[in-house]
């Protein structure tokens, strides 16, 4: 079974380029094949766009999880977690 996942990053971002974002995402360590953002960087401005996306793209279960960056600038995981159905 194919697991997408989206990262939903909440509050201020950090005036990163695009990459440096996907590499904040990258040092998570999802257990995921494939991995959308939601944040003002990269484009998807909500969650049922980055859904259709894995969807598309064959995944068959997609969680959607809450993230934030820290005072020292990396990307935490806040422990909210949403399966989409």
């Amino acid at each position: 079974m194919k697991k997408g996942a989206i990262i939903y990053i909440t509050g201020e971002e950090p005036t990163y380029a695009d990459q440096n974002i996907k590499k904040a995402v990258a040092d998570l360590k999802l257990k995921a094949d494939q991995v959308e953002i939601i944040s003002n960087e990269t484009g998807h401005f909500d969650i049922s766009d980055a859904w259709w996306l894995l969807t598309v793209k064959g995944m068959q279960q997609i969680v959607c999880m809450a993230a934030k960056f820290n005072r020292a600038g990396s990307l935490q995981l806040t422990g909210r977690e949403l399966r989409l159905y």
